[in-house]
């Protein structure tokens, strides 16, 4: 790392990969001091001119023509991992390659900050923080939903401690089918709603209340992988109840919802957001509910998505530049949803409860 004008550090950044929550962390990269992507890896020879039209999401900005001044290009990954003025590498390339471009750049010298999932399986996950511990590097691990408002406020409320234990909690994580998205059913590619969507809220709960003790999953499946479900985390008699549903429909006139109610001793908290046909609406605005039996509407900042990605990485700059690591993108806490999911659905496979 060297230092700019200001005697801040500079990270200097390589992206892997140039799809669309490439360009998301590009953006991100360009509103964060301390920061700055220096190369990007891609093997689309377009992209690596800049063109970026063909790039297309679900939230956030369409592409567009970009300007690489100053940009190294580079189509094959190797030589960008031989680029001695990178120090960390960000990883947007699809999962069933996070763990191998993972431990290579690990053990080039750079820190990673890895897209979630963090791997497909746990043992890659051990692999990957194995390779970390060697290298004397960081990787962190892009869980974005803790850093979007609702959840936000949710995890500081809830360490406020100002409404006592946290009693449980239920979440919800329902998108139409993707059918756009290549790979998404392949367990061995994208892992299907269990590795893509769900792993959200497997992180956010462990976040919260930790690894439980069993789980209990019930649902359907396709192609061999979870579709739609409804999981019971057991934390022991005196634990905390927490529920999760999760999964597609096939329907596309709601492509999205999101939401949760937690409970704590003195307040519950309440949010549902949803996309119904070209209407995004909340369908419960972020609530408390008090003790008293008080009503407040919790007014929150930062209605663009990619908002949450702009805090997402200044975390990263943050915990990269000053040695420090992340209570919410540690390496521990993804590996650990990682393993969540692996036994909701070895529970739905097999039809019982599954110890973790």
């Amino acid at each position: 790392m060297i230092r700019n004008k200001e005697s801040d550090i500079m990270l200097k950044v390589g992206i892997a990969g140039i799809g669309f929550m490439g360009m998301i962390h590009y953006l991100s990269y360009q509103k964060i001091r301390g920061a700055k992507v220096v190369a990007i890896c891609e093997q689309d020879q377009n992209r690596l001119t800049g063109d970026w039209r063909d790039i297309k999401g679900n939230f956030g900005p369409a592409g567009t023509i970009m300007d690489l001044k100053g940009v190294d290009t580079y189509s094959q990954i190797d030589d960008m991992l031989a680029d001695e003025q990178i120090d960390a590498i960000d990883i947007t390339l699809p999962p069933s390659l996070h763990a191998d471009i993972a431990v290579k750049a690990l053990r080039a010298g750079k820190h990673v900050f890895c897209e979630k999932p963090m791997a497909l399986v746990p043992a890659d996950c051990r692999r990957m923080v194995a390779a970390a511990e060697k290298a004397d590097r960081q990787i962190l691990v892009g869980h974005v939903l803790p850093f979007f408002p609702e959840y936000n406020w949710a995890l500081k409320t809830i360490r406020s401690g100002r409404y006592g234990k946290l009693l449980g909690g239920n979440f919800k994580r329902v998108i139409a089918d993707p059918s756009w998205l290549a790979n998404y059913w392949q367990a061995d590619k994208v892992g299907g709603p269990l590795l893509d969507l769900h792993i959200h809220d497997a992180h956010f709960i462990c976040l919260l209340f930790g690894m439980p003790l069993t789980v209990s999953t019930t649902g359907r499946t396709r192609s061999e992988l979870a579709e739609y479900w409804h999981s019971q985390f057991a934390y022991g008699p005196k634990g905390p109840v927490v529920q999760a549903t999760s999964g597609t429909i096939p329907q596309q006139g709601r492509q999205f919802l999101h939401g949760f109610e937690i409970h704590l001793e003195k307040a519950t908290l309440l949010f549902e957001f949803a996309v119904i046909g070209d209407k995004a609406e909340y369908l419960c605005p972020p609530t408390l509910l008090s003790q008293k039996g008080k009503v407040d509407y919790i007014s929150l900042a930062g209605e663009d998505p990619t908002h949450a990605f702009d805090a997402e990485i200044r975390e990263v700059v943050r915990c990269l530049s000053r040695g420090e690591t992340s209570n919410i993108l540690n390496a521990q806490l993804a590996q650990d949803a990682i393993l969540l999911c692996q036994k909701q659905a070895e529970s739905l496979s097999k039809g019982r409860a599954v110890k973790v």
